[in-house]
Order: structure tokens, then sequence, then C-alpha cells
């Protein structure tokens, strides 16, 4: 995964149920487990049409039933007060499977930012943070129960990989949040969720199918999907150099993230252990190759890790490179480590830290400290699962 925008956990939690070493092996496929049951975000339009009539209803049902899910944010059958009673109990039985249950809530800055620990109808968990800004909201979202790319320093990482999440599964994590914007549970009052990042649970190019099929629901005009705009989704990667071009191909302008955290080959394959399959500069290739086809800027997350990638030469290294592939094509986001429990890796120094940005500043690139939340909970997505397995 990659590490997410939060920081440290604390001794005090504000905790409430809700309702509604070595690098491992890697792990590119999810093992086999139980397979979610059929959801209404599974499908495409047609499809919703064809389940409809399957179920003996009229084909227009199919467009009443997005308009509640994707418009309104519900599969609350009570509230679909335009379907007879009768309908709507056939149609949301057979196509609105309870799929999420949240098992752990935890707050922090002012309950602006909330993160969910989810139990997946199977049993694995996953979790997101939802954090509202004083202009904007952003989703962090798990396209994985787990991660199979075995980065040491990730909580995630160290889980192993249970199994992929279905399209269902992730857009539920989405709309929950959706929802509780819109019914105005976040402090700030009613309010849009304007930002979506896949940076939560998982490496979302290892799960292509799902995560694409989530963003077309996603940027799908209503009432087929959430009208959202594809430049407000963010797709993270540590490196899967052939899903990077494939992404590149969709004609779906999201935003890349690549998860580079070492410019040099020898502690990249240490830090993100994929590199041992596609090196640093067959990765950057890539990511300039999505630039050139897209023209979106890609964004280069690099966490900070004391004494381990935060020298100046290696700011100075990862400037040149990005550099040799042109300019204006790529940003930095340098993020503070959150340390997670036993664990050996810890944050940069403040001073180390300024040091790495000046560097890369002075090769010309735009480097920006990536604004860290949820400094009281904890922050790593895969911290609280890997409580509840302990």
């Amino acid at each position: 995964m990659t590490v997410p925008p939060a920081s440290s956990a604390s001794s005090a939690q504000s905790v409430r149920p809700s309702a509604e070493s070595k690098p491992l092996p890697l792990v590119m496929t999810a093992p086999r487990r139980g397979k979610p049951p059929r959801h209404f975000a599974d499908l495409a339009p047609e499809e919703v049409r064809a389940a409809v009539v399957e179920l003996g209803e009229k084909p227009f049902r199919a467009k009443q039933l997005a308009t509640h899910y994707y418009a309104h944010l519900t599969r609350d059958p009570e509230a679909m007060t335009d379907l007879p009673k009768a309908s709507r109990d056939v149609l949301t039985d057979a196509l609105f499977p309870p799929l999420l249950t949240s098992a752990r809530r935890m707050e922090a800055d002012g309950g602006t930012t909330v993160k969910t620990l989810w139990h997946l109808f199977d049993g694995a968990k996953v979790e997101s943070v939802l954090m509202r800004y004083p202009k904007r909201t952003t989703l962090c979202v798990s396209s994985q129960a787990g991660c199979g790319m075995a980065c040491p320093f990730c909580a995630t990482g160290q889980l192993g990989l249970t199994r992929n999440l279905s399209i269902a599964e992730i857009v539920e994590q989405v709309r929950s949040a959706a929802r509780s914007l819109a019914d105005g549970e976040i402090p700030g009052g009613p309010a849009r969720l304007n930002n979506l990042v896949f940076m939560g649970m998982g490496e979302p190019l290892a799960n292509y199918k799902a995560v694409m099929g989530t963003v077309r629901r996603l940027v799908a005009p209503a009432p087929d999907g959430l009208g959202m705009s594809a430049r407000n989704i963010t797709v993270s990667t540590v490196g899967l150099v052939p899903a990077m071009r494939k992404l590149a191909d969709e004609g779906i302008p999201v935003t890349l993230a690549l998860s580079l955290h070492a410019p040099d080959d020898d502690l990249r394959s240490e830090l993100v252990p994929i590199n041992t399959r596609w090196s640093v500069d067959e990765t950057l290739d890539a990511a300039r190759h999505y630039f050139e086809v897209t023209g979106r800027r890609v964004s280069i997350e690099y966490a900070l890790i004391k004494d381990m990638n935060d020298h100046g030469w290696r700011a100075d290294l990862l400037g040149e490179k990005l550099n040799a592939r042109g300019s204006g094509w790529v940003h930095v986001n340098p993020i503070p480590l959150n340390p997670t429990p036993g664990s050996i890796w810890t944050a940069s120094d403040p001073a180390v830290e300024t040091e790495f940005v000046a560097r890369l500043r002075g090769h010309g690139i735009p480097t920006t400290i990536r604004d860290t939340r949820g400094s009281d909970i904890d922050g790593a997505c895969g911290q609280l699962a890997a409580e509840e397995d302990e």
C-alpha cells in the first residue's frame, strides 16, 4: 500500500461503533476466499437492466435503483418510495446484499478525520479514512484486504494478502463516506465528497479490474454513477509497470501516484520488493509514459525514513533522475513516515526533512510535504486490522 495521509498512533483514542527485517515473498494474486455476493454496484447499467427483468420487474426500475443508490446514496428499501413495496423488497434483497459492517470507528482532528475498520461479508478486514478540510473532502479507500507487496515499513504489507475486493466492496466504502458527508455527520455541515485516493490497504493495480470498474462507476454521470471528476481520483502503485502502462491507455485521466521511496535500486529493492522485478528506471519510465499519454502530472510518493532513505545525496539523485525524463511532468510528495507498533522504522528528523525538500527544489522539482491527518489515531492503514488479529 501507499503510506496514507495520516500520522502516528496515540494513547487517547475516540472509538465508537458505527451503524452502517527481511521482505516477505511477493504475492501477486489474491488467495481464494469467499466470493462476495452479486451487488448492484458490480453491474454495468445494461447488466442492471437485465438483472431487474430477470427478477420479473420492468426495465425502467433499473434507472430508479441507480438514482437511489448513486444520487441519494441509499440502499434502504424504505427510502425508495417511488417503487411499489413488493418491488422494493424483491429488488433490494437480490441486488443490495450487505457487504461491509463497521466494526470500529476512530476520530481525530475534531471529528473531521474519521477512520473506519470494516468487516467484510467473509470476515476479512479493510480500512478507509475520510478527511474533511476547509475547502475539500477526501476519502482514502482500500482495494485489497491486506497486501502482497511486502514493503517492510508498511503495516498492511506485514499482514500479507487475504484477497482482492470486489467493485461493490470498494464502491460501498465510497457511498458510505459520501452519505456521511451529505447527512452532515462530519463537523462543518452537509458536504459532497470531492476527492478519492486509492491509498488504503492493498496495491490497487494488483486488483486492476475491480479498481477500474470502481473508477468507471464513480465518474459515470448520474444516475449511473457518482459523477465525480476523474482528475479528483488518485490511483497509487508501488510500481507494477505493465499495469501502469495499461492504465495510461484507459482514456480516464485519473492521477497516478507512484510510491517510490528510494531513487537507487539497492535500497528500493529492500524497501519495495517489487523493485526486483521492475527497476527504478523502468518504473520512472512508465510514470513518464503515463504523463505523455494522459497529460496528467504524476505524483511521486516518498516516505522519509530516518537514516534509511533521507540522505541529501538521495534527494539529489532523485532530482537528477526526474529531470532526465523532462520537466513539468512530476510532483514529489515527501511523507513523514507513520511508524507502526514494534517497527524499527521511524520518521526523519525535521531538519533532515527540510534539507531533503530543499535539495529537490534546488533541482527545480515541485515538492510538497504531505499534509498529515489523524495524529491521535492509528494513522497507517492496516494498524486497526492488525490489532484485531493480535
